[in-house]
């Protein structure tokens, strides 16, 4: 089983405690991070990782669990692991995008292109 990242509770749709959590792992051989709720898998965050930068292309919930923070989680998740590797974060999926911008603690690490090139 790959190692535990995270877990967190689980809101209702009408924002209370459910007691159910969620646990976020990172499955390297899949290039994502999966969130699972009782064992199922609700959701993943997909990413290209190299030695300079790591991608998100693409996130997805089961739409059972949407509304439950579980993209939140994920987003968290896979942003804190890039922070703690030092690697800038390209966010080509939009909820990851729309997701740092919501949250300033984690605009740092948008990746900056630093080409000069001219015409």
């Amino acid at each position: 089983m790959p190692p535990l990242i995270c877990e967190a509770e689980m809101p209702n749709r009408s924002g209370s405690a459910k007691g159910r959590s969620v646990e976020i792992t990172e499955v390297p051989e899949r290039n994502r991070f999966e969130a699972r709720v009782d064992g199922r898998t609700a959701g993943f965050a997909e990413y290209i990782r190299t030695g300079n930068l790591v991608v998100y292309p693409h996130t997805e919930v089961a739409e059972e669990f949407a509304g439950l923070g579980i993209g939140s989680a994920l987003a968290r998740a896979a942003l804190d692991d890039a922070r703690s590797r030092g690697l800038p974060v390209l966010a080509v999926c939009p909820f990851i995008s729309a997701w740092m911008s919501r949250h300033p603690e984690y605009r740092d690490l948008a990746y900056r292109s630093r080409s000069r090139v001219s015409d």
